[in-house]
């Protein structure tokens, strides 16, 4: 396992608030394949950066139940949904070669 790969329950906010650490982690889950995981992780970036979820929503101007609902293991997030929580949290997509 590497670095940045532990479990939510082994990281602390205040790991999760740096920038490359949280761009790392989410691109290391993304490129497992594992949406589940990158849901779950997503929102604990995003409530880590952020402040919590009530923050979260207020910067998406989605609703905070939405959020929870979407970025939960068996939500079905909108792509404009991960969009918003990844720019809200200071991080984006990208597309790069394999």
């Amino acid at each position: 396992m590497s670095r940045v790969s532990k479990p939510y329950s082994e990281l602390s906010d205040e790991l999760l608030k740096d920038s490359e650490y949280a761009a790392a982690y989410l691109e290391e889950i993304l490129a497992s394949g594992d949406a589940e995981l990158f849901k779950l992780a997503l929102k604990n970036v995003a409530s880590a950066r952020l402040g919590g979820m009530s923050a979260v929503a207020e910067e998406t101007n989605l609703a905070r139940e939405s959020l929870y609902r979407s970025l939960s293991k068996n939500g079905n997030p909108r792509f404009e949904t991960l969009t918003k929580v990844l720019e809200a949290s200071g991080l984006r997509l990208s597309v790069t070669t394999v």
